[in-house]
This record gives structure tokens, sequence and C-alpha cells, in this order.
């Protein structure tokens, strides 16, 4: 393809609205344009870049055994009331009437629809195993659109299903999805790590992320600093510190006049923050939630909510709901007289002795306090992991660093074939549920997520497996005829060869055409300049500061030995 002939509009300085390297870069190298807030229309070279993906991830999990088909994006309400999930999933979710009223979402995720082929097409054991996958576009009403297609409204999704008649079978086709995953994202040149994950909205028996490291990333991942062990921060356990043992004192109800905050407490009590504990209240599904854990910790918001069954409206509670559930203003919030739904304790809570808690009394705090004695609740993990917690696996301390989420995989079970009647005759003549699996890429995430690990101060710096055009041929100046016949000829000699080549025949400075080079981020550059007199150019690659000198003649050869590597 010849540059003056392309769709290419490159920006020099950095949007306003764009935080992520991967979000500036992709906005700045003309690889998508934003038309509406989380919605980005994809130009030709961001579109190359992603069929590349697309079709790493379709030969993968060809390999693997599953069979590509397309479903439609706009799924009927009936699937998602059969599942039970067409009020839990949330106001993410898209819905839609049609002329007769008839209700439909745009799908932001498919297990209903898999699961209605499944229960239609399979009869039988002798069908079974059975894995089906689509790349489609999936639709999301984000509350707050951000990063790019980090967190988008719409994004490319591939997304598997795997079908089989008992837990050993899932075993299986999960695994053999687990290491489809890891020759994709290492084709697509990305390290990353497999992370222990919640499964969310989508339930199941357990799950695991597919994690790339990034400062930028909107995801904590909790490593081990000695085994193996690793978990997104939402499902992430540690062992639970045990507080010194003490015998129970008297129950003290303390004047604590503008005293709020935890920092407040400790300055006031003149002890530390692990003498107190802090109690936090939600409103889910129109339910008064309260949480307790020790003053220097955080809580979990998702395991807050697995452990109340999931809720569709989930949010911290109002001023006006404090004030109903505790008497009090906001920042004496306790467990003592509390008029909550659910008292949720952390176990960190329950083990501590004579500690410190809100008064639900303005200007008022609680002292000597423990559990059983004073108040009970239901006890569970609920907060966050820090970093020096002890490794749930081996006790060693553990690490906490960003990442950004490319794959998921579930284990789903039979969570959508019982609620749906999917069911197959096992060998023995029964009805049986459909034991699933549920496996999904970001393909527009990984994209970002390639740039994110790939990028320099020039712009972006493509894997050769999924750069838009391998290299790129530059003639130096334009007017120069030798320069242009010589730059032409390299270049029908590339196309030949079945390699993707681009020539830069604008009528642009060498400057400009370098720097548009770089921040596109095509891999080889061969420049056609004033060497050519002694029958040279000159060769670089992008993720290398220095430049070749090479004959023409070598240029092919030279060429297709890099992208051999």
């Amino acid at each position: 393809m010849k540059m003056s002939n392309m769709l290419i509009n490159t920006l020099r300085e950095v949007p306003k609205e764009a935080e992520l390297p991967s979000h500036q870069l992709m906005l700045r190298a003309g690889m998508m344009k934003k038309m509406a807030s989380g919605i980005y229309n994809f130009m030709p070279l961001g579109l190359r870049v992603l069929k590349k993906i697309e079709n790493i991830v379709r030969e993968e999990m060809d390999n693997a055994g599953a069979q590509e088909f397309l479903a439609s994006a706009v799924i009927p309400a009936e699937l998602w009331k059969e599942s039970g999930r067409w009020d839990v999933f949330g106001p993410e979710m898209f819905k839609l009437k049609d002329r007769n009223e008839r209700e439909f979402c745009l799908g932001p995720t498919h297990e209903e629809v898999f699961t209605d082929i499944a229960r239609n097409e399979i009869n039988t054991y002798k069908q079974l195993p059975l894995n089906l996958y689509q790349i489609q576009t999936k639709y999301r009403d984000e509350r707050r659109p951000r990063f790019g297609v980090m967190r988008s409204r719409e994004f490319i999704m591939k997304d598997a299903y795997s079908f089989d008649k008992d837990n050993e079978g899932l075993d299986v086709a999960y695994n053999k999805m687990h290491e489809a995953y890891e020759n994709i994202f290492d084709r697509c040149g990305l390290e990353y790590s497999c992370v222990e994950a919640d499964s969310g909205a989508m339930g199941g028996a357990g799950s695991a992320e597919f994690m790339v490291k990034s400062e930028f990333g909107e995801d904590e991942i909790v490593f081990c600093s000695s085994c193996e062990y690793a978990a997104n921060m939402e499902k992430a356990p540690s062992t639970a510190e045990i507080s010194e043992k003490e015998d129970m004192k008297e129950l003290n109800k303390i004047a604590t006049p503008d005293v709020r905050t935890i920092d407040d407490l400790v300055s006031f009590f003149k002890t530390t923050s692990k003498k107190f504990a802090k109690t936090i209240i939600y409103e889910a599904d129109e339910k008064v939630v309260a949480v307790m854990v020790r003053g220097d910790r955080e809580v979990n918001e998702v395991k807050v909510k697995n452990a109340i069954g999931g809720a569709v409206d989930f949010e911290m509670a109002s001023e006006a709901i404090v004030r109903k559930a505790t008497n009090a203003e906001i920042g004496f919030a306790g467990p003592i007289d509390l008029k909550a739904d659910v008292l949720l304790v952390d176990e960190e809570v329950k083990n501590m002795y004579n500690f410190i808690v809100g008064g639900n009394d303005t200007g008022y705090h609680y002292e000597n306090v423990n559990y059983g004695r004073d108040f009970e609740g239901k006890v569970g993990d609920f907060r966050n992991v820090i970093e020096g917690d002890k490794c749930p696996k081996c006790g060693a301390p553990l690490i906490i660093a960003r990442g950004i989420e490319v794959g998921h995989i579930f284990k789903l079970g039979t969570k959508y074939s019982e609620s749906m009647g999917a069911k197959f005759i096992d060998e023995d003549g029964e009805a049986k549920p459909l034991v699933m699996g549920c496996y999904g890429i970001g393909i527009n995430r990984t994209m970002a997520a390639i740039i994110e690990q790939n990028y320099d101060e020039n712009g972006i710096m493509w894997p050769l497996s999924v750069a838009p055009y391998s290299v790129v041929v530059i003639p130096a100046v334009h007017k120069d005829e030798e320069q242009m016949r010589i730059a032409e000829d390299i270049y029908n000699k590339l196309r030949a060869e079945g390699i993707e080549v681009v020539l830069d025949d604008r009528k642009e400075r060498a400057g400009v055409k370098f720097k548009d080079a770089d921040l596109i981020g095509i891999p080889v550059r061969i420049t056609v300049g004033k060497k050519i007199k002694d029958g040279e150019v000159e060769f670089k690659l992008r993720n290398n500061e220095d430049l070749e000198v090479i004959k023409i003649e070598e240029v092919i050869c030279k060429v297709k030995e890099v992208l051999k590597k």
C-alpha cells in the first residue's frame, strides 16, 4: 500500500481526554477516532491490528478443537429472564423494545444465547464434548467510560463456551483453553500472569484471569514473593492477623467530640489503627448492609457482594440512610445497637480484643468492645489484601502490582444449563444438565495492552505478529526521481515476496515520515536517500536505536531474515 492513498491522520499533540499511553497513542497514531464517550471508530491502521489479533485467536481456538460461529448481538429478554439475570446484570445492560413492545438487550455477554443453542442442538452424550466460540462486538453502558478501549461502551470479544457431560470433561476443556490462551498471548508478544479471579456476574465454581502487568492497569494483582500464587485483588484472600489475647475489659462509652476519622481516633486514644474497627454502611437492593474491618484495612466490595448473594444496586449509603441506621452523623457508626439488615464482620475483627468502635451517637465512641459479648454478625473475609500480608499458600509476604485483564476463563458448571433446561441423555438414558465452561478474550483490550508494554517517547513499537505493516520504505526526497524509483522497486519486490509493506510516497519532509513511521510503530524501516549513489540504503528496526547501512541488493534477504525471527 502507498501512503499517498491511505487514510492516515496522525497527531503531534496528546489529546486532553487520553490518560493511558495506549489511549494516547491509539489516537495519535490514527488507529481509532472517538465518536462519543466510550465509543470509537477503528480506522484502517487500527483495524489491521485488530484483525491480526483476531486471526491469532482464531488459529489457536481452532487448534484447540473449538468451532467458530456468530450469534446475534440483539438478544430477547426471555433468555435472560430464564437464567435469572435480566434484573441482576445491572444498569450496564443496554435494554430496548421493538415496535411490538417486546424487550431485548444489546448483548453484554452471551451465556444465555449459547445455552439456548446447546439445549436445542445437543441431545445425547455422543455429541459431547463441544466447544463453540465467536468474535463479536459486546455492549455495556459503562457508568464512567475511560482509558480508551480499556473501559468502553462497546468492545470486541472472543467468547467461547464448552459443553461436557461431567466435571472431569470440564476440567479437560478448561485446561485446553488455558493452554490456548497462553499460546495466544505469547504470540501477541505479551508478558502476562494467570491469576485466581472472582467469577462475578458470570457465576460458576472457579475462574482465572490473564493479566498483563502495567503501572496504568485498572486492576490490582496480588503476587506471592516466594511461590507462584497470584490472584486478582477482588478474589485474593490473605492469612488473618491474630491479635494477642487479652482479658475482656468493661465496655465504656467515651465522648469524642469532632473525632471522626481513624487518624483522629489514633491521636485521641493514643494508640494504633489496629485497635479500631470501622463500620462502613452500604445500600444493596434497598437493604442496609454494614461491614466491619480493622481500622487499617479497606473493605473489599466484591467479597461483600458475594457474601450477600450478589446485588444489582450496590453503593455507599447516603447520609440519610447512615443517620437512620446509627442515629448519628457520619463518622460515628458502630455495631452496637446498629439498625442494619445485615452486619458483616471481618474475621480479623472477630479475633480482636478490647477494641474501639463508633458509638452510634454523634460525638461518642465505645472502647473495650469484644465480638460475641457486645455484638454479633456474619463473620468472613471482607477485607482487601495489603502488601506484606501472608500468602494463603506458603505464608511468604504478598506483593501488589497493577495489571490489565485481557482474558478470563470460567468453570460455569451447571449454573445456566439447569436454569434454562439445557440437558442431554447420558449413557444410562438419564437426562442430565450440560456442564459448561466460558472463556473470554478482549480483542480491543489486548491491542491496548500490547501498546502499554511496547512503546517509547516516539510512539508504538508493535511486535511483528500484530503490526499493521511489517516494513515501511521511505524515499528521503520525494522530488529525487532516482530515490523514488529505487524505493518503489524495493517496495514492489517486498510485495512480491508476500511481505506487508507500505511505501511512504507522500510529499512530506523525511523528518515527518520518520516521525509517523515511529509513531505508528512499523517494525522495519528502509530509508532510500543519498547513499544510493554507493548502492546502499539505511536499514533500521523500530525497537533498536542503531541503524545499519546495507547494499540495495541485500534488502529483501535482510527483511526476510528479520521477519523469520
